[in-house]
């Protein structure tokens, strides 16, 4: 295998995760029950042979610095490699806040020029795949491309989310466009490239490119470089929405999904919190769920994703919901098609995601419209009280900025954006 070090871009906001994102940055959002969105990559790179990892962070990076700490879960606690956390920081050529994939790397050179391996794999932290980057490796060295672009195919209606790229009958990539509101052709980026490591430092140091979507690849096709695709046939999903976490959370209950999360052979690795067993009460009633570790269960849940130490009291019913880490569910409640995140407590009676009115939210009308109600990070959500469809619940929203009303109508906002 070609010799390679990793670089997971991992200081993403992105508002159209809405409250998931709030209070933590892209790639520390949980997913499937017990994971974070990096885990995936990060488990990629060590089943994958590489033990070299840089982490760059910028947007609100505590909770994604604790979860990985010094690496030991993905054997990456080492002192030569292991993992890195490159945070941004103030003074030299490359001191500043980061404006892009291509400038973050850029303002990390010094730490790619002293790396001893021959090739730089960038990645994402934000990607759910199980996908083995040896042969994206071995067919960069082989090609001798300047760059290579790992490619899927992609819904139509999907392609202004990525980069669309046409290539030749050899795989070389003979255009590109970045995020086009419409595109005959679905073959997308997938935000992973590979690049010789004295290339890119001489590419970056020499230029003032911010992004590698927008600005690089475009420049390398500009040049006549040899810009080289390779199509990764495997599950890939890119969490940047909140109903691509939605569909991707929901996708593992289907009877075979597309991702195996239970393959022995590729491990994908976490920070697990310790926790008792799953307790199901005698009055449970639990239909294709995901339980994990540390859950007590005497209500009904259906078709939903509990992170550990979910407590769901009789009476109680979830649908079609994720629920996160240490939330509690009251007596009599309802929470239909929601995502609520770590802490929240929903008192007796409450109802949330409630009717048949599917406004789309004020404040994110494009992304938050197929009835998806969202719950912030340790919100209280009172007693009797119902909420509507495409709503969103700011962090730590409590009795004050429900001002005693009784219900809150679709596609509202409750509380204060934490930005």
């Amino acid at each position: 295998m070609a010799r390679a070090f990793a670089m997971i871009m991992a200081g993403g906001e992105s508002k159209d995760l809405s409250v998931l994102t709030e209070i933590r940055s892209e790639p520390s959002v949980p997913f499937g029950g017990k994971f974070r969105l990096v885990d995936f990559s990060l488990s990629n790179c060590v089943n994958s042979g590489i033990h070299n990892v840089a982490v760059l962070t910028q947007y609100r990076p505590r909770s994604l610095n604790d979860h990985i700490g010094i690496g030991k879960p993905w054997d990456l606690d080492r002192a030569s490699g292991g993992v890195r956390l490159l945070q941004p920081y103030r003074g030299g050529p490359y001191g500043d806040w980061q404006r892009g994939s291509a400038d973050a790397v850029r303002r990390n050179l010094d730490h790619v020029a002293q790396q001893s391996e021959e090739y730089v794999l960038i990645l994402s932290g934000r990607h759910v795949s199980v996908m083995d980057y040896r042969p994206l490796l071995d067919q960069h060295a082989q090609t001798g491309a300047d760059v290579t672009v790992a490619v899927r195919r992609v819904n139509h209606y999907e392609t202004h989310r990525f980069g669309i790229v046409s290539t030749a009958a050899d795989g070389r990539i003979v255009e590109f466009q970045e995020k086009p509101r419409r595109s005959p052709r679905n073959l997308a980026s997938m935000g992973i490239y590979v690049f010789r490591r004295d290339f890119l430092v001489d590419l970056l140091a020499g230029s003032t490119h911010v992004d590698f979507g927008y600005h690089v690849l475009p420049a390398l096709l500009a040049e006549s470089r040899r810009v080289q695709s390779y199509t990764f046939p495997g599950y890939w999903a890119d969490i940047s929405t909140v109903q691509a976490y939605w569909e991707a959370n929901m996708s593992l209950m289907a009877e075979e999904p597309a991702l195996d999360l239970y393959d022995p052979q590729w491990v994908i690795h976490t920070r697990s919190a310790e926790a008792a067993p799953v307790k199901v009460g005698p009055s449970a009633d639990v239909d294709g769920t995901l339980l994990s570790n540390g859950c007590q269960i005497d209500g009904t849940v259906e078709r939903s994703v509990l992170s550990p130490g979910v407590r769901v009291a009789e009476g109680a019913v979830v649908r079609d919901s994720i629920i996160l880490n240490d939330t509690v569910i009251g007596a009599g409640a309802v929470v239909d098609r929601c995502i609520v995140d770590k802490g929240v407590i929903i008192e007796e009676g409450a109802q949330v995601g409630y009717g048949d009115n599917n406004k789309p939210n004020t404040a994110l009308p494009e992304r938050l419209n197929t009835g998806i109600t969202l719950i912030g990070k340790g919100s209280r959500i009172p007693a009797g009280i119902t909420i509507g469809r495409n709503a969103v619940v700011h962090p730590f929203s409590g009795d004050d900025a429900f001002a005693k009303r009784k219900s809150v109508r679709s596609g509202s906002d409750v509380g204060k954006d934490l930005r």
